[in-house]
């Protein structure tokens, strides 16, 4: 690995011959391979014979080699998550500073590695908003969403900037800011080409004004949770000095075993900092600090946003989120779904959806943002029929009992995962089925007796035609 000359000189001041050293021969090390599970799937069948614990994360998991992800079809189902093990350290800030059911926004949050985790760690009752700037990418946020199955979440497509719409909503807020990305040269080798001074300037301008825009979105007393992969200080410790005076924020600590190898300020501030460089620990470059607004800060309220918000949303969405019909709920969905009465189903369009009715006030208050999605896409309506939507089958609302289910080989659940039609054999029932692999979900089909409709997502499908030599799988 070539070096930028003037990063290898900005580094080698900060860290000092020793340090820098060790630095710089691990950067010529193979990345550790980690993956963190979905326990809300259940219990499927994995192996981590070999596998390590990442000591600061729960269902985070060390593995001795890269593995076949595309062709594994539980990371298809959302059983697990190939996520950098250095920012799983989010849970140590949830666990220790979230006790109570809050509203969070992730602000920068594609491709939804700190989201899926944040969703399965937020007390119960919560919401979480995720969002993403870039449209594609917030595509691609959604489909990681709707796999990790969780229904009390909502896909947003906007500018840091809009929310200044939403003042004091929010109780804790998370933003893995865009930045240099001098933590990543390991993995990627675009980071180190696109790497210079020039853009360390631009980027901490940048994060400068991201936090300055969503900052007042923060409820007082709320958590702000700052992170980057990069090392120096100008993105780093110096905006949170920034922060601490320009908003009077109270710097919290996190409890970190010193065995963990977890390092401190390097920039001489008095505040507790959490950096993972990757001489020291077993993962990439992060930085990571947890603020708390002042209490007294004196914004308008959430529930004055609320009140005004909610007249809006309803008066431009009055023709398109409907309530179906009472009795067209119960005779199509009602059984397709666990703990009914805790959502409030809606139709837009042709696409009947499921929210948590504990949110459904934020939802609409939340209209005036670009909503890409919200909760759970139950069906589509299509004449005297509903198609149920693969979302659905992903979900922790899914009633397993609504629909037979028949299991595929592990040969089927690949042509399954390419969009290809499948053959279920004479005895499989007819009509909606759920496939499933190593009994987990894998979607839906609609079998009619010949062959069965593959009704899995166009875009989601494995493009590739054929298998590789050797296929790992956990």
């Amino acid at each position: 690995m070539n070096l930028p000359t003037d990063f290898v000189t900005y580094t080698h001041g900060l860290f000092g011959d020793e340090e820098y050293n060790k630095l710089a021969e691990a950067l010529q090390e193979d990345s550790p391979i980690s993956i963190r599970l979905n326990a809300s799937k259940g219990a499927f069948p994995v192996s981590l014979t070999d596998s390590v614990s990442v000591p600061w994360c729960s269902d985070g998991y060390y593995l001795p080699e890269r593995l076949t992800f595309t062709f594994d079809p539980l990371f298809h189902a959302g059983c697990y998550y190939v996520q950098e093990a250095s920012s799983m350290f989010l849970e140590r800030v949830i666990k220790q500073y979230v006790q109570t059911s809050v509203v969070m926004l992730d602000l920068c949050a594609a491709p939804g590695g700190k989201s899926t985790h944040a969703i399965s760690l937020l007390p119960a009752g919560s919401l979480l908003v995720a969002n993403e700037v870039i449209r594609s990418r917030s595509s691609i946020l959604g489909g990681n969403l709707t796999k990790w199955g969780k229904p009390n979440v909502i896909v947003t497509n906007n500018d840091p900037a809009d929310f200044t719409k939403v003042n004091s909503f929010f109780d804790v807020i998370l933003a893995d800011v865009p930045c240099s990305g001098e933590g990543m040269f390991r993995k990627d080798a675009g980071a180190i080409a696109e790497w210079n001074l020039n853009n360390v300037e631009i980027c901490w301008q940048r994060q400068r004004r991201i936090i300055a825009d969503v900052w007042p979105c923060l409820k007082p007393g709320g958590i702000f949770i700052y992170s980057t992969c990069t090392y120096n200080t100008k993105e780093d410790e110096e905006n949170i000095a920034w922060m601490q005076h320009e908003f009077e924020a109270e710097v919290l600590s996190i409890d970190v075993p010193e065995s963990w190898g977890i390092c401190g300020n390097m920039a001489g501030y008095d505040f507790p900092v959490y950096r993972f460089l990757p001489h020291n620990v077993r993962g990439e470059g992060f930085f990571l600090t947890v603020l708390r607004k002042s209490a007294s800060e004196e914004l308008a309220s959430r529930s004055t946003f609320r009140s005004v918000s909610l007249n809006a949303a309803d008066k431009r969405n009055k023709d398109s989120r409907k309530k179906l019909p009472d009795k067209e709920v119960t005779h199509a969905v009602k059984d397709w779904v666990i703990d009914y009465e805790s959502y409030q189903f809606t139709v837009n369009g042709t696409l009947i959806s499921a929210f948590p009715k504990a949110y459904f006030n934020e939802l609409n208050s939340l209209q005036q943002l670009h909503i890409a999605q919200s909760g759970i896409a139950i069906g589509e309506v299509k004449g005297k029929d509903i198609i149920p939507n693969h979302a659905l089958a992903m979900s922790q609302m899914l009633n397993p009992d609504a629909f037979p289910s028949i299991e595929l080989s592990y040969e089927q659940a690949i042509a399954y995962l390419r969009k290809e039609a499948i053959s279920l054999g004479e005895t499989a029932p007819r009509g909606y089925l759920l496939v499933t692999y190593n009994n987990v979900f894998l979607g839906f089909v609609k079998n009619i007796g010949n062959r069965a409709n593959n009704l899995y997502p166009q875009e989601w499908r494995i493009r590739s035609g054929y298998l590789p030599l050797e296929i790992k799988l956990l």
